[in-house]
């Protein structure tokens, strides 16, 4: 049965946040967190008699600080992170193909998609992907920088995120459009940047975007590592 996680949004970095819980269990794991908005999502749980068992990072952001560290310290649960992302303090350091289980035989798998970061990585839970910034509605994460490439985010995409059933939903890490939630079938027909769309027109896309550099990476990228605490908390 798909059932469908609690969507929370950041708008001032455009950061989605997922709850993930299913009937039959007080479990909860969080997906993508973000720090000023610890007391909230702390909230939500609370209000929805949930305890919070993981906290899931798809990379190392760059233009936000997580809340992963102090939802670890405040709730008792395992940070688990992508093991090429260079967070060294989490618990758990996922490879391609693991999978974490939480609550009633609740089953998270692990799907390494590098390319917006070397590390990045999408998670599928009950038909659904939760894709951080490698595949967004409508659009992807840009590559050109933190080890990104457009060579390994065109193969993440179009090997692994389109070989899951068509109606698999798609929950990206961000969104920009107003735009909260698409399918697997759906982007491969319509993403404007991905579909239908040769590798060597992709690369050359991604390498004439010429986007800013985010604004807090030198603050983000850090302290994320340490899973948004301060170095030597």
């Amino acid at each position: 049965m798909m059932i469908n996680p609690i969507q929370l949004f950041d708008t001032e970095s455009s950061t989605y946040t997922y709850i993930l819980a299913a009937p039959g269990s007080t479990e909860a794991v969080l997906i993508d967190p973000v720090e000023r908005h610890l007391e909230r999502d702390l909230l939500h749980l609370e209000r929805l008699g949930l305890k919070l068992a993981y906290v899931l990072e798809t990379h190392a952001h760059a233009d936000h600080v997580t809340s992963a560290g102090k939802l670890r310290e405040r709730t008792g649960a395992k940070a688990a992170v992508p093991s090429g992302c260079g967070i060294a303090p989490a618990e758990l350091q996922l490879k391609d193909g693991d999978v974490l289980t939480f609550g009633n035989g609740e089953r998270i798998e692990a799907l390494h998609t590098p390319g917006h970061t070397a590390g990045s990585t999408s998670y599928v839970w009950r038909g659904n992907v939760f894709t951080g910034d490698t595949l967004l509605i409508d659009g992807c994460g840009r590559t050109d920088f933190q080890s990104g490439s457009a060579d390994a985010l065109y193969d993440s995409v179009t090997r692994k995120l389109f070989a899951l059933p068509d109606d698999t939903r798609v929950w990206p890490g961000h969104d920009y459009k107003e735009q909260s939630v698409s399918t697997i079938g759906w982007e491969k027909r319509h993403n404007a940047r991905l579909a239908n769309r040769s590798r060597e027109a992709f690369i050359q896309l991604m390498g004439e975007l010429k986007l800013p550099k985010p604004r807090l990476i030198d603050v983000a990228v850090p302290a994320n590592q340490n899973l948004g605490l301060p170095h030597g908390g």
